[in-house]
């Protein structure tokens, strides 16, 4: 990491040591998992995780509903996660649809990745997918995490967004081409949540009874299809309707209309994994369907409006890592970064007890030894609170083992790029494959949104998307007018 050009000062802690790799978590070898002893992400996440009170940093403002996923095809096979096991199994589910960047007061139609959080309240503990409407994200580590949301955020010195942040950040992270070409296609812009797809985004692994485990990635489709609209009606209803995904929703809901989604996974040897020219738990990357089939699993209902929006979706509080047996993560470097963040977000923003609130808490008995904290309004009977413990026969007993195939890691402790990167195939292979209209709809977008960009800028994001397709990066460039 070279010097500062103006004063010399080189990238430090919040203690004042040196941090030499800002843009890397540290792993097991390149490709193995992250490290809690990574001081420098958990000081990172740590204190991204504090900067706002009490809204959401991001996710900040959304709608949601509640409702039930019943099973249509069982997935025992593959894993022992009950549900998704047992043809007709029902589990209530709360879900809460987002912007991501905008504040509260924000427009539902800006341009903007959709978030799309389910809470299955299961018979095993709670299960949370929490996604995005959009397959693919910005970047690959959760070590670049904060500095995307603070480059796409408004400007510290004056509270303004700032189109030329955004594009520095962009265009000097080039893992972000492939996400462009979704965000600045009309899938950037929708106005209604139930014509909207859903992504885990991240690669999760479950496993069956005999311990084999598969990668798996989650879909969900909107059984009335996608919709989108342009950027001109966009603009139009950011002035005119800002709430107009919102008050659909409820709208809809209220009327007895239709909210349906099927859920759908792709499922991946991981034998298969090693012959891929991408890696598969690459946050960057699609799998290819041809390859890697859809395989509907079950369909969400949504039937029910909150009756007290505070209580019911602001406080609702979603996390990656709350998976249940049968679910596990898996080495993505983006995934395992957001299983420590959003947890420690929730205790700062709601609270150390954020689970014990009726929306977050588990159908099932909670059961264990933490105790007190702000607003803790659940507590154990007895007097012991401790394990190991013989005044109460070592109760709470562990759960009993179950058969897993121990998991192998061992490598050297680095903090690299992760093997087969491959920043831009992806993104000129679906580039390609668009139709004349898509493309130049996609490159009006971009140009829209880049042309008061300061020219240094314009071109290093023109180079990322011309080594993606000579075409694309043309294009642009004779769009924004550049000689």
């Amino acid at each position: 990491m070279g010097k500062c050009k103006e004063d010399g000062r080189y990238l430090t802690s919040n203690q004042g040591t040196p941090v030499r790799d800002d843009a890397n978590s540290l792993t097991v070898g390149k490709n193995g998992p992250v490290l809690m002893e990574d001081l420098d992400l958990i000081e990172k996440l740590s204190s991204f995780d504090r900067e706002r009170i009490p809204e959401r940093v991001v996710h900040a403002k959304g709608a949601g509903a509640k409702g039930y996923f019943k099973v249509t095809k069982c997935m025992r096979k593959y894993t022992r996660a009950k549900v998704f096991n047992g043809v007709g199994t029902k589990t209530p589910v709360t879900v809460r649809f987002s912007t991501v960047i905008g504040s509260k007061g924000s427009a539902d139609t800006l341009r903007d990745p959709r978030g799309f959080a389910t809470k299955f309240y299961t018979s095993e503990g709670n299960l949370d997918i929490v996604g995005n409407h959009i397959p693919v994200f910005f970047i690959r580590d959760a070590m670049k995490f904060p500095d995307m949301v603070h480059a796409f955020k408004p400007s510290p010195t004056n509270n303004v967004t700032d189109k030329n942040r955004f594009w520095d950040f962009i265009s000097s992270s080039p893992e972000s081409t492939n996400m462009m070409t979704f965000l600045f296609s009309d899938l950037g812009t929708i106005k209604s949540y139930r014509t909207i797809e859903g992504f885990g985004v991240n690669t999760y692994v479950w496993i069956n009874e005999n311990g084999h485990r598969v990668f798996i990635k989650y879909h969900w489709k909107p059984t009335l299809g996608v919709k989108t609209i342009n950027r001109q009606e966009a603009e139009i209803l950011a002035g005119l309707d800002p709430d107009v995904a919102t008050r659909d929703l409820y709208d809809t809901i209220e009327n007895g209309g239709k909210v349906e989604y099927l859920l759908n996974v792709q499922i991946m040897e991981m034998e298969e994994a090693k012959n891929l020219l991408f890696d598969p738990l690459d946050a960057t990357k699609v799998w290819p369907e041809d390859k890697f089939p859809l395989i509907e699993v079950g369909k969400m209902t949504l039937n029910e409006n909150p009756k007290n929006f505070f209580g019911e979706i602001e406080q609702v509080a979603f996390c990656p890592s709350n998976i249940v047996p049968g679910v596990q993560l898996s080495n993505d470097k983006l995934l395992q970064g957001r299983s420590f963040s959003y947890k420690d977000t929730q205790r700062h923003r709601i609270g150390a007890n954020f689970q014990q609130l009726p929306i977050n808490r588990p159908m099932v008995e909670v059961n264990n030894n933490t105790q007190d904290g702000a607003m803790r309004y659940i507590y154990n009977k007895g007097s012991i609170n401790y394990k190991p413990n013989t005044l109460n026969d070592n109760r709470p007993l562990d759960a009993p083992k179950v058969k897993e195939d121990p998991i192998y890691a061992q490598g050297k402790l680095v903090r690299e790029t992760i093997d087969k990167s491959d920043d831009f195939s992806q993104a000129g292979d679906r580039f390609r494959a668009m139709t004349e209209k898509d493309k130049n709809t996609l490159v009006d977008n971009i140009a829209a949104d880049m042309w008061e960009v300061n020219l240094k800028i314009q071109l290093r994001a023109i180079e990322n998307f011309s080594k993606a397709d000579k075409e694309f990066g043309k294009r642009l460039k004779e769009k924004l007018k550049i000689k």
